[in-house]
């Protein structure tokens, strides 16, 4: 029976990075089904995936309704891969790029570890081509117990992001979805982590499958230096991330402790403006995180189909 691969694609208001996004998908020289999962865009996208969806049966749309940020719209588009049996779920934002050769790659990796994994992340380039600081992944330190595959490019690692990741339809079902209730920043690193630190799955980056991440700059997000119109947006983050590592037992949130220590230091020390503002999302959310408790939802895969 041949596997049948859902890319699951989550957009808002990028048309523009969406088409050469699905372009990029529809000429992969392994085939895969793309699931639009459109979180209620208003700049004509709805209208252009529905044609387009009529004339190409590789892409299926839906429109969710309401914008659930990143997180709800793969928790969303990963309930719906689950539900119509796809063997294979390919998960990335609207403005990743795959290779034409990323998902055959990542299909080789899979294939050389025997299935016997949690996730597979590609390696995200910038438009330049150097490496998209947001999406490194964090490399395990036992990563020599594999070192048999480092010659394939195949890497042990612990946490990866949304772009371009692919996991089997029995993890997914396992681990369950992302919480939607993150809504955004997070959770992917808190999905990645579930599975491979709390399930103990070992994971890896597929180092042959590329992708290029077309965002408009290459900068990592820090509190201490960011735009003063987006620092409301860190209450996500610091909340989310409170969670995560308490989730992971007292190591993980003495780390994240100290983690939002370093970051109070660094904004009395970098920040050139709203320090006070900064201070707060961080104080605000290293306690009144605690009480932010999440559930974890779980889907029945639907039967495989030929």
């Amino acid at each position: 029976m041949e596997q049948r691969t859902a890319a699951v694609v989550v957009t808002y208001n990028r048309r523009d990075l969406l088409e050469q996004c699905l372009q990029a998908l529809l000429g992969q020289t392994a085939p895969c089904t793309v699931l639009l999962v459109d979180n209620a865009s208003t700049d004509g996208t709805g209208e252009w995936a529905r044609a387009l969806a009529e004339t190409e049966p590789r892409v299926l749309y839906r429109n969710t309704g309401a914008n659930l940020g990143g997180a709800g719209g793969f928790s969303f588009g990963m309930r719906w891969a689950l539900e119509d049996g796809y063997d294979y779920i390919w998960l990335m934002d609207d403005d990743t790029l795959p290779h034409r050769d990323a998902l055959q790659r990542l299909l080789e990796a899979d294939a050389a570890l025997n299935g016997a994994y949690g996730w597979l992340s590609s390696v995200a380039l910038w438009t330049d081509g150097s490496e998209c600081k947001m999406n490194r992944q964090k490399v395990r330190k036992d990563f020599y117990e594999y070192s048999p595959l480092l010659g394939q490019g195949i890497l042990r690692a612990e946490q990866a992001t949304f772009v371009s990741l692919l996991l089997r339809r029995e993890v997914a079902a396992r681990a369950g979805l992302p919480i939607k209730e993150f809504f955004i920043w997070g959770d992917d690193i808190e999905y990645t982590r579930r599975i491979s630190v709390r399930q103990g799955l070992p994971c890896f980056v597929a180092g042959q499958s590329r992708v290029t991440h077309a965002m408009a700059q290459n900068t990592g997000s820090s509190i201490s230096v960011d735009e003063p119109g987006r620092i409301a947006r860190y209450n996500y983050a610091f909340r989310n991330e409170n969670y995560l590592y308490r989730k992971e037992g007292p190591k993980g949130f003495c780390y994240y402790v100290a983690k939002c220590g370093l970051n109070f230091l660094r904004v009395w020390g970098k920040a050139k403006d709203h320090r006070l503002q900064r201070s707060w999302v961080i104080i605000k959310n290293l306690f009144g995180g605690l009480f932010f408790n999440p559930k974890v939802e779980f889907v029945q895969p639907g039967p495989e189909k030929k």
